[in-house]
């Protein structure tokens, strides 16, 4: 029983129905739409929670690719033992650098913080993690806090039953609220509840960010067709470099510039006061005052927003009435294609949907048509029992972070301006390598934690971190994967417009591909933070990609069809040199830099021991990928295809 209960607890379907295709997903070809039939505010009827992965893709029957099972064969016993033992060396040596008796302690313990297990402090000196850990007590009661509000707010609030369809009124049962007044009702909710928590955040600030949303909307509501979209970009792209030059607008550098005197020349009292005034407001800038910060996942928002209404002006019998589709069934892909009406691209719709606050700070990110779609029928993949599972699911990454942040001090080592010296090159390779292990660990947690919310309160967005940091040997598949609900929206509103992987045939196709590529990374970098070790992070990763795309065309898999144990040895080779440059741009990005890495690899490979370790690392992670591919073998057996 507690092994079934594990198993569903870390089950795909957990995570997001998106990966297993549950029987929920509407297929195109469904027949015509019953939504007068259903209560649009609940899951419809017959769905147990017990079998919703029944309708998982079948792709995998008959197909002559998919290998037997190794996972029992003497071969994987072996890769078991190496696993095994190198994670018990990798887990001691960061352990045995981060004891108060190792000579390099004094130099960091002043990062070190107070720990809540006996004996041990935690390692809390990661300012990005520490203010979402800190205040993890008042975040829980605000999880429990909104809900709770909007059940009041429905509760209280008048539901129109005029907008019911006749079905819904001659039915045998109470009329259920139409889907046009469930989308009213949790609209006006959003809109009230996101003005107070805007204003909790960040104050007087908020006039900032309400002014770029509404001259946003203003350009692409009355800017002619043509222009939305360059306008949209130009804009946007624009306040990404606004907002960090002019460091969030403070109210007081925009008091001096409305000043016609310097601070120098200001004697009177008077004019002590005028010149002081935009001070004065900036120190009623909420909890967060700077806001520019994380305003970055905003302007995703934003994007999204006005392309999908561009993009609606085109589309022509594009409702899911005109399609024969149910549109209270509809799979993500049409809630997320097909447009939403006219009149739901509306200001106060807009408003609602980029500083909806469960997802305003980190996002997953969800775009309008989806939004709007959700808020309209809900969504039949919310159950109270695979919510409870995703919370379980959270508390678990939760305390396991706390236990390598108590046991593991590899961020304050590496922010102590170390001396890499004093480090084995073993020593040196697991600092850097749960460094990124804490990187991945401090984006899931608020990702998850934030996207809990939005499934408490009756939205499911795309889940952001679908495998761990280390269940991963393919540089495109890693970036498929790594914040994956950004990474879609990239796709659809970047990659794609661009040409995607190549409209051209032949080779310039592949330069056009490597060229989009290119263009992606450079904004992803742009859009995180504008600094130079991002900027090389993004031109590193599309150079450590082409090796992947070259050695696909080099080693196609349908020449192998004889050779696959061959195959499955050279891919081996080739995931080994792939995990090494991913961990190395992301070391550059956002970790220790590009002159930190080069400290780490010349301790390394500087000495005939550092060779000898570094062989012996390579053969381990051969082996890891082994493993990984075959755990990608059982998924295709069970009819899941993850694509990363």
């Amino acid at each position: 029983m507690t092994l079934l209960y594990t198993k569903r607890l870390f089950s795909l379907d957990v995570l997001d129905t998106r990966f297993t295709k549950s029987s929920w997903a509407q297929s195109s070809n469904s027949g015509p739409a019953k939504s007068a039939q259903v209560d649009p505010a609940k899951p419809l009827p017959g769905l147990d929670s017990r079998n919703e992965t029944s309708g998982r893709s079948t792709q995998s029957k008959g197909r002559d690719d998919i290998q037997p099972s190794r996972l029992a064969s003497p071969e994987f016993v072996l890769y078991y033992i190496v696993i095994g033992v190198a994670l018990i060396l990798m887990l001691k040596s960061v352990y045995d650098v981060s004891k108060p008796t190792h000579p390099s302690y004094p130099k960091y313990e002043h990062l070190l913080s107070p720990g809540w297990i006996p004996g041990r402090k935690v390692d809390n000196s990661d300012q990005q993690y520490s203010g979402f850990r800190d205040n993890i007590p008042y975040m829980f009661l605000l999880l429990v806090f909104h809900p709770l509000l909007r059940r009041l707010f429905e509760y209280i609030s008048p539901v129109d039953y005029n907008n019911a369809s006749p079905l819904q009124k001659n039915s045998p049962t109470p009329p259920h609220p139409s889907a046009d007044a469930r989308l009213d009702r949790r609209v006006r909710f959003d809109v009230g509840f996101a003005c107070l928590y805007l204003w909790a955040l960040h104050g007087t600030s908020a006039f900032k960010i309400l002014a770029i949303l509404y001259i946003n909307f203003s350009l692409v509501k009355n800017l002619p067709k043509s222009y939305l979209t360059l306008a949209t970009w130009v804009f946007n792209v624009g306040i990404l470099f606004a907002n960090e030059l002019c460091k969030g607008y403070p109210y007081a550098e925009i008091a001096g510039l409305l000043s016609p005197w310097s601070p120098a020349s200001a004697t009177s009292p008077s004019e002590k006061t005028s010149q002081n005034w935009g001070t004065y407001i900036d120190s009623h800038s909420g909890l967060l005052p700077r806001w520019e910060i994380l305003f970055n996942i905003t302007v995703l928002r934003l994007i999204s927003f006005n392309l999908d209404y561009r993009w609606s002006l085109d589309r022509v019998g594009g409702s899911p009435l005109e399609k024969q589709l149910n549109p209270s069934d509809l799979s993500e892909r049409d809630r997320v294609d097909l447009p939403a009406k006219t009149e739901d691209y509306s200001f106060r719709n807009y408003f609602a949907y980029v500083l909806y606050s469960p997802l305003y700070l980190t996002g997953p990110i969800l775009t309008f048509n989806e939004y709007i779609s959700q808020l309209r029928y809900a969504p039949r993949s919310i159950t109270r029992d695979r919510t409870t599972l995703y919370g379980i699911r959270f508390l678990i990454s939760l305390l396991t972070m706390e236990i390598m942040l108590h046991f593991q001090y590899a961020v304050a080592i590496s922010k102590s301006h170390p001396v890499w010296e004093i480090y084995t090159p073993f020593q040196l390779s697991m600092l850097g390598y749960f460094n990124l292990h804490i990187i991945w660990l401090k984006l899931l947690l608020p990702w998850r934690f934030f996207r809990l919310w939005a499934l408490i309160d009756g939205v499911d967005p795309p889940e952001n971190m679908v495998r761990c940091m280390s269940d991963n040997y393919s540089a495109l598949a890693f970036w498929r994967g790594w914040h994956r609900s950004f990474n879609r929206w990239i796709v659809r509103y970047i990659y794609i417009p661009l040409g995607g992987s190549g409209a051209s045939p032949g080779s310039w196709g592949k330069v056009q591909a490597v060229f989009n590529m290119l263009v992606v990374f450079t904004f992803v970098a742009l859009w995180h933070d504008i600094q130079l070790n991002l900027l090389i992070w993004g031109w590193l990763i599309t150079l450590f990609v082409l090796p992947e795309v070259l050695a696909g065309y080099m080693f196609p898999k349908g020449r192998w069809q004889n050779h696959k144990d061959a195959y499955r040895m050279i891919c081996g080779i080739g995931a080994v040199g792939n995990i090494l440059m991913m961990m190395a741009a992301n070391l550059v990005g956002f970790a220790v830099g590009l002159d930190g890495l080069k400290d780490l690899i010349r301790g390394i490979v500087g000495s005939y021991s550092g060779l000898v370790f570094l062989a012996a690392a390579c053969g381990a992670l051969f082996v890891a990928s082994q493993v990984m591919f075959e755990l990608r073998e059982h998924e295709l057996r069970h009819g899941i295809k993850l694509k990363c």
